[in-house]
């Protein structure tokens, strides 16, 4: 079976979490992906949240396996001409530096499509073009200037940023998609073209469903959040709902057997309309299916807070697995909190390679996320992340064509290796 990105080449520039994420997820696909690091120092990630001494950092190694890396120093000449080659030989790049340090380095757009007519040029930046363009984003700011934060939390506390990185892995994603479809059309075109995303863009795309609840609010109450039924008005902005559901099924999280010692004895209970009739059976409550209270979902909406009241009185009864299992004989939506030391031992996210165990020369055995995508036709498999400069000299011989002088010349002229001090007097 083959690999779909298979010949491929992408020049990864890209550092942190939201570049190497986009990048990971293509390299899965079998793109050849070249890793630019600096010197001696590499991806900051290498040192960042290190939990063994002295070894790369689970933060890098989950972000980028299945890639080769090559040290340069791009302010040295010979540096530059390798890259410069990289650029000429590779079909992808991909970069989130801050706004304009590409530009600096001498290489604009205009310059990419000199060196390389071809080149998919994909940026991450923070902002698009406006007044914050020049702004440096992170994850937890990219969730607050995309409509995330504003919109997540309980109505009488503050913003929250969510556990999940919408802001940097949700932008990789979005990036990668871009490329994937900027690549198919050069296949038409014959021309490379710049594919850019904005972090604050990428995680307004995933609140969309809070931009239409926005324009919802013109025409009267959100009618299927919780403060609706409490007769609580409604401001100007999208509130927050805390766990109401984001669809048109009202869903809450509700407590279940244990509760009271373990943090995660929880479990998502949507009162989905047309399984209603199952759900007053479950809970012993059959004269709900018939009280004009309660048979109707548009009388029920005053009354959320005292059905899901009611529910839970029944979930307190059964653990979150128990609580599931019997509803799901009945097709009720539910789905049981799962910590992240759950998710670690669950045997069937290994089976479908969505967790994965990997084999690291220096840090040993460790878990993975694997590719979340499957293809029917199409290999996908997760191998470790590269030590710094690890393909430095494979990658100067083998994809950018040096003879063994010119790469000892390289090397001589210090192009891979972190600069000289100089002495002190």
């Amino acid at each position: 079976m083959g690999k779909a990105l298979e010949g491929v080449k992408i020049l990864d520039m890209s550092h942190v979490q939201a570049g190497p994420t986009c990048t990971q997820i293509l390299a899965w696909f079998g793109a050849d992906v070249i890793k630019v690091e600096r010197p001696g120092v590499g991806d900051i990630t290498r040192g960042q949240l290190q939990d063994v001494p002295k070894v790369d950092s689970l933060y890098f190694t989950m972000l980028n396996h299945n890639k080769r890396s090559i040290t340069l120093d791009t302010k040295n000449p010979k540096g530059r001409e390798v890259l410069e080659r990289l650029i000429k030989t590779c079909d992808v790049l991909v970069e989130n530096f801050g706004p304009g340090v590409l530009d600096r380095m001498g290489y604009t757009w205009e310059r990419i499509q000199e060196l390389n007519p071809r080149m998919i040029y994909a940026s991450i930046k923070g902002f698009g073009p406006g007044p914050y363009e020049d702004c440096k984003v992170y994850e937890n700011v990219a969730q607050c200037t995309g409509g995330a934060a504003s919109t997540t939390g309980f109505r009488d506390g503050p913003p929250l940023v969510t556990g999940a990185q919408i802001g940097d892995s949700g932008t990789g994603l979005h990036l990668g998609l871009g490329i994937v479809t900027a690549l198919y059309h050069r296949t038409k075109s014959g021309k490379g073209q710049r594919v850019t995303v904005a972090m604050q863009d990428g995680v307004l795309n995933l609140a969309r469903v809070k931009m239409r609840d926005q324009q919802r609010l013109k025409h009267g109450p959100l009618t299927e959040y919780s403060q609706h039924g409490e007769g609580i008005p409604f401001g100007e902005a999208v509130p927050r709902a805390g766990n109401d559901s984001g669809g048109g099924q009202p869903g809450r999280i509700l407590k279940r057997k244990g509760w009271e010692k373990d943090p995660n004895a929880y479990i998502y209970f949507i009162t989905q309309a047309p399984v209603w009739d199952a759900i007053c059976d479950v809970i012993g409550e059959p004269g709900w299916k018939t009280h004009p209270d309660y048979a109707k979902p548009p009388a029920r909406l005053p009354r959320l807070n005292e059905i899901f009241g009611r529910i839970e009185k029944w979930t307190m009864t059964k653990t979150k697995f128990e609580a599931m299992e019997i509803l799901n004989n009945y097709d009720i939506p539910c789905g049981p909190i799962l910590s992240m030391k759950e998710l670690a031992e669950d045997k069937s996210l290994f089976a479908t390679g969505t967790m994965v165990e990997v084999d690291h020369p220096t840090r040993g055995k460790y878990l993975s996320v694997g590719n979340p995508i499957k293809l029917s036709d199409s290999a996908s498999e997760v191998k470790r992340s590269p030590l710094l400069g690890e393909h430095t000299d494979e990658i100067l011989r083998e994809v950018l064509g040096y003879p063994a002088d010119e790469v000892a010349a390289i090397k001589a002229a210090g192009a891979t290796t972190p600069p000289k001090k100089a002495a002190a007097e």
